[in-house]
């Protein structure tokens, strides 16, 4: 899957392993070494998933989750620590935490976890919100894609795609044919208003078009509208 994972681990061994992992599936991973740079990361980067270890200098992995649940609901949050009762486990879902692993664990776990928090927080998306994202499928010039598999389809190759990725061509697909501007994308895909210093949006474009465009220097699925947004244009 194609998202930007953020660790938080002041374990240098732990951080590094589980970083190495994280790559190897195809993730981009920011590595943060204490609470205080994990929270700097996140509101840098505002990355597709979160991975806390619980114990860490500055704040704890539990201050940094309340940082992120007062303004980003939708953002999943994974505890991976050595504390293993029940009531630090409780404590963390309380906060607003999606999973919670206890070390030592498994590389085949984590990434499973992952996976499944990522899908779960798409079938959780509640119709009610003012934007929701479509129940079936959707086509975009050659490529089909599912929504509630996070996935996207061309010719028999499948794509996996990360809830954000899903959101933004979503919104692109809602709108054939209209310019969608990068404060509509930013507020739909990451809930934030969309500020002209930061590269987050056009980034995430970016790498989306790597894999999903059959030429992405010359993408025929997401235009950019220069000073405005982006577009696509259905042939």
């Amino acid at each position: 899957m194609q998202m930007v994972v953020l660790v938080a681990e002041d374990d240098p061994v732990t951080r590094r392993g589980l970083s190495q992992v994280l790559q190897d599936e195809g993730l981009t991973v920011l590595s943060a070494a204490d609470g205080l740079q994990a929270w700097d990361l996140f509101q840098q980067h505002l990355p597709d998933f979160v991975c806390l270890d619980v114990m860490m200098p500055g704040i704890s992995g539990y201050e940094v989750c309340r940082k992120i649940r007062a303004g980003h609901r939708r953002v999943p949050v994974i505890f991976i620590t050595a504390k293993g009762e029940e009531v630090d486990k409780v404590v963390g879902l309380e906060l607003g935490g999606d999973d919670y692993i206890v070390k030592p664990f498994g590389v085949k776990e984590v990434i499973a976890r992952i996976r499944a928090v990522a899908r779960r927080c798409l079938r959780d998306y509640s119709p009610q919100d003012e934007e929701s994202l479509p129940a079936a499928a959707f086509t975009m010039g050659d490529l089909v894609v599912n929504p509630t598999e996070l996935r996207a389809r061309r010719a028999g190759q499948l794509l996996d795609l990360s809830l954000r990725e899903v959101k933004i061509l979503a919104l692109l697909h809602r709108f054939a044919g209209q310019v969608v501007d990068r404060n509509t994308l930013m507020n739909f895909a990451w809930k934030q208003e969309y500020y002209p210093s930061s590269r987050t949006l056009d980034q995430h474009i970016s790498q989306l078009r790597k894999r999903i465009e059959i030429d992405p220097k010359n993408p025929a699925i997401i235009q950019t509208v220069h000073g405005v947004g982006y577009r696509y244009q259905p042939s």
